[in-house]
């Protein structure tokens, strides 16, 4: 199956941006490298690294809107030369051999690992290993959203709760806490792509049993314990009433895919309902959790 592949370079500071716009877009995954032959040695582990210019590839379906595509890319700042801009078609194998290239295995907080497909990391008893392929693996651990939210899932006790994956995309943080131990998993996205993306990989982890994979409209709010919500500060507002309501009194909310200036109104929507509310940063994102307050109506739905 060809893909398109759609690429452009910009600046060190508008790499966010550029992420942000090639998954507004649909992009199925997104991948940074060195747009200038400029070393970055030893990234810490689970670091994006950056370079004074990033060359910030988006992989598409075929039949994608090239042209709206290109256009709505154009502008990104950095973006607007038409020598920045880059799109050609790429084959399964090409893009297979490009991802192995780019990427290698990788550790979030003291256990839990994100390894491609065919790689090895050292063996050890307490390792959490979860195996992605390349192709609709969407969401691989490398951008700080989601390396903020493994991080979480590392240093916290998943074994037996039910836990809500809501904006799943490839299933990523799904699958950790399923490997974790968790009773009972709810992967939630309106891309139909992303929910076949989370069922292929809860396969290839031998956590299929343990996820249910479900749209929007077809998710029923209950009392989950944790609910994890990696997607963009504009819709984790929106989605604020509804997030709450997925949580019992006492469970954990993680709120990610918000940059450091959206983060005050993402955490008005939510902090009349949490307690102990943190605020973690990373490369210019940030991580909200806390602590759900109030009492929940099965009945009604209503939070108070």
């Amino acid at each position: 199956m060809p893909w398109l592949e759609i690429s452009i370079s910009v600046a060190q500071e508008a790499t966010a941006a550029a992420e942000l716009a090639f998954e507004q877009l649909g992009a199925l995954a997104v991948t940074l490298e060195d747009d200038a032959d400029n070393p970055v040695l030893e990234p810490g582990a689970g670091m994006t690294p950056l370079w004074p210019a990033v060359h910030v590839r988006g992989l598409f379906d075929a039949g994608a809107d090239r042209e709206n595509i290109i256009e709505s890319l154009r502008a990104v700042p950095g973006a607007e030369r038409p020598d920045r801009l880059r799109w050609r078609e790429v084959g399964d194998q090409d893009w297979e051999r490009a991802w192995m290239d780019r990427f290698a295995p990788m550790r979030f907080g003291n256990r839990l690992w994100i390894v491609p497909g065919g790689m090895q990391i050292p063996f050890d008893p307490d390792n959490i290993e979860i195996r992605l392929d390349p192709g609709l693996a969407f969401g691989t651990g490398t951008h700080p959203t989601t390396a903020l939210c493994l991080e979480w899932l590392d240093g916290h006790e998943v074994n037996d709760r039910t836990v809500v994956d809501y904006g799943c995309g490839s299933g990523i943080l799904g699958l950790a806490a399923a490997l974790k131990g968790a009773a009972r998993v709810i992967c939630v996205d309106n891309d139909p792509q992303a929910l076949e993306a989370t069922r292929d990989n809860a396969g290839r982890n031998g956590v299929s049993h343990l996820i249910e994979c479900l749209s929007p409209e077809e998710y029923e709010k209950g009392p989950a314990d944790i609910v994890l919500a990696n997607i963009l500060a504009g819709p984790l507002v929106n989605l604020a009433p509804e997030l709450l309501q997925s949580l019992r009194p006492g469970g954990s909310l993680v709120l990610s895919g918000i940059l450091e200036d959206q983060a005050g109104e993402v955490q008005a929507a939510y902090e009349n309902h949490l307690s102990a509310l943190t605020v973690k940063l990373l490369e210019g994102w940030v991580r909200i959790q806390g602590t759900r307050t109030g009492e929940y109506s099965t009945l009604t739905g209503s939070i108070t």
